[in-house]
């Protein structure tokens, strides 16, 4: 006799999600726990993760807008210091060879 093929609600995948994310116990645990392939949590795992980024919770909006000031700030002073550091070594590089 072959397996039917478990399906899940919304529900019941977020609320594993949910315990993955929150319980302390190891993704292994819980998926067997739940009747799940490893593979098959890490997936809905994914795809929350997936999700939440294309369509962040209102609140989330102000703090992502804020990190992503945040990085590109810090990104450009990187870059600053990176043609510092290139501006440099031409230089000792030139008065090495005199």
């Amino acid at each position: 006799m072959a397996d039917r093929k478990q399906t899940f609600t919304p529900e019941a995948r977020a609320e594993a999600v949910r315990l993955a994310q929150t319980s302390g116990r190891s993704r292994r645990e819980i998926a067997a726990d739940l009747g799940v392939g490893l593979s098959t949590l890490r997936n809905w795992i994914d795809g929350r993760r997936e999700r939440e980024m294309d369509h962040p919770p209102a609140d989330r909006q102000e703090d992502m807008a804020a990190e992503l000031k945040r990085l590109r700030r810090e990104n450009e002073v990187l870059r600053q210091e990176r043609e510092i550091l290139k501006r440099a070594t031409a230089f000792f590089a030139k008065e090495g060879s005199r």
